[in-house]
């Protein structure tokens, strides 16, 4: 399976978490405002993955990748902002904020192998 494919899968199963912890966020701790912003930036993520498969060139590509690189980045600021608000346990964050960063670091390789056009445009 090549690195594209594991990003791509890694970011799906990213996404659902985020959805999980969404719902739970709001029908256990009553916050809506932080964990939507989660929610959005959580599951843009791989919906700019897929985009960027379908690029309508290398330029294409990697504006897309770069988009969901910005948005894993975002995911993490939430992530930390939910646990020092005391809405996530140390065990939530830990597992959570692990998971984004493994994608942020697919995503941070595969772009710069991108820009020295190793990789075809997909």
């Amino acid at each position: 399976m090549d690195t594209e494919n594991v990003v791509k899968s890694k970011s799906l199963a990213f996404a659902k978490r985020v959805v999980k912890v969404y719902k739970y966020l709001c029908e256990e701790k009553k916050e809506y405002v932080i964990s939507k912003q989660m929610l959005r930036s959580g599951t843009s993520i791989g919906a700019n993955i897929t985009e960027a498969q379908y690029g309508s060139s290398r330029k294409d590509f990697l504006a897309k990748l770069y988009v969901a690189l910005k948005e894993c980045a975002e995911t993490l600021y939430w992530l930390e902002l939910l646990y020092s608000s005391d809405y996530l346990t140390p065990a939530e964050y830990t597992s959570l904020q692990a998971d984004c960063e493994e994608i942020r670091r697919l995503l941070s390789s595969i772009t710069k192998s991108a820009r020295e056009k190793r990789i075809p445009n997909s």
